[in-house]
């Protein structure tokens, strides 16, 4: 399991990718810049993190490329696997969220990521994760149907079970426990890889980065322009609090990163710059907003 790994190529695939989707989500934006913020993390290492805002099609975006390093891992990591305790270890990534303006637009996150954690005299042991969801505000079939059916591209050449079991981890990962529902449609989630080979579990990661794209910009292109309100805009507000919630209760990344040590500006990066809370909300029934609760915030197979 540990022979050919490969830091270096992870990382310069990594910085590539980050790269590429940064300089396609600016074209897409068409109205502003990302800002490049470079920064070093006192226990080892540091990263790259490039932030949109008030763009013409996105509210807050944030493209983010860390390689951290350190003595132990944290306890968000060493509770899962207490064989990895007293080990050195390594993470690098890249980790996004779009939020758009526009309520028709839903929010995306994608994010790739691979750890070694090593010991003197024994082998290094290493995993890949990452995934990529949607969250819609308003559902569309089309969307749904686009987004997980090139999800499942993205594992088709892995075998005939991959996307099935990625996308379950996805809808189980992304349900926020304490409100009884999915954060937003899914797609996939995986963690812990490397029950193939190194190159075959370096292939796959990159697969599924190099997926997000066009997974989400033909959903981006159909729906920027649709009119919408204020009634539109306040129940995407109301909606953007499920992702702080489960940003800041669940998400391993968010805990991870706070754990060790890292930049709180670039690990919150991904919470919406505008969002609101409403007692005891329910939608109007036969409303758009019921049918997001009804037909699209169930799991369902989309292909």
């Amino acid at each position: 399991m540990s022979e050919g790994v490969d830091k270096q190529a992870v990382k310069d695939y990594l910085t590539d990718l980050h790269d590429r989707i940064t300089e396609r989500l600016e074209m897409l934006d068409g109205g502003t810049r990302f800002r490049r913020d470079t920064w070093e993390r006192e226990q080892g290492g540091g990263g790259d993190s490039r932030v949109l805002s008030d763009g013409a099609l996105f509210e807050r975006g944030g493209v983010n490329f860390s390689h951290v390093m350190g003595d132990a891992l944290p306890a968000t990591a060493s509770a899962r696997r207490p064989e990895l305790a007293g080990r050195s270890f390594e993470a690098m990534g890249v980790s996004l969220v779009m939020h758009p303006h526009n309520p028709y637009v839903p929010t995306s996150h994608m994010n790739v990521r691979f750890f070694v954690a090593e010991k003197a005299g024994e082998a290094p042991v290493w995993w890949f994760g990452g995934g990529f969801d949607l969250t819609p505000y308003y559902g569309f079939d089309e969307d749904c149907r686009h987004w997980h059916e090139t999800a499942r591209q993205a594992c088709v050449h892995f075998g005939p079970e991959v996307y099935a079991d990625y996308k379950r981890w996805c809808d189980e990962y992304f349900f926020l426990k304490h409100r009884n529902e999915p954060r937003g449609i899914g797609g996939l989630f995986f963690d812990d890889v490397n029950h193939w080979d190194f190159p075959t579990s370096f292939a796959f990661m990159r697969s599924v980065g190099d997926h997000y794209l066009p997974a989400y910009e033909p959903i981006v292109q159909r729906r920027r322009d649709h009119d919408y309100g204020e009634r539109e805009r306040e129940f995407q507000l109301y909606r953007r609090g499920r992702y702080v919630e489960f940003n800041l209760v669940y998400d391993r990344g968010t805990l991870f990163g706070l754990q060790s040590g890292g930049r709180t500006e670039s690990i919150l990066m991904s919470l919406p710059p505008r969002v609101r809370w409403e007692y005891d909300y329910h939608p109007e029934p036969g409303s758009p907003e019921a049918e997001l609760y009804e037909r699209y915030l169930v799991a369902r197979d989309w292909v």
